[in-house]
């Protein structure tokens, strides 16, 4: 089993500094329309809003057509 890491999107842009702290709050504003809401890599509790790295990652490949 993988082991599931959340981050916050300081934490995220800090970790992956090709994703902007405003870049990355867009996509997520957007979730709906981008289609990242439906990878659920977005999770919120509460106000928190926390980035499930694996499935994010997954939802980037899938918007260049899973091209490696």
């Amino acid at each position: 089993m993988t082991a599931l890491i959340y981050l916050t999107v300081n934490q995220f842009t800090e970790k992956h500094p090709a994703f902007t702290t405003g870049g990355l709050r867009a996509l997520i504003f957007n979730e709906k329309s981008n289609g990242l809401a439906k990878s659920a890599a977005i999770v919120r509790i509460g106000r928190k809003v926390l980035i499930d790295e694996t499935k994010f990652f997954g939802w980037v490949e899938s918007q260049n057509g899973g091209a490696k």
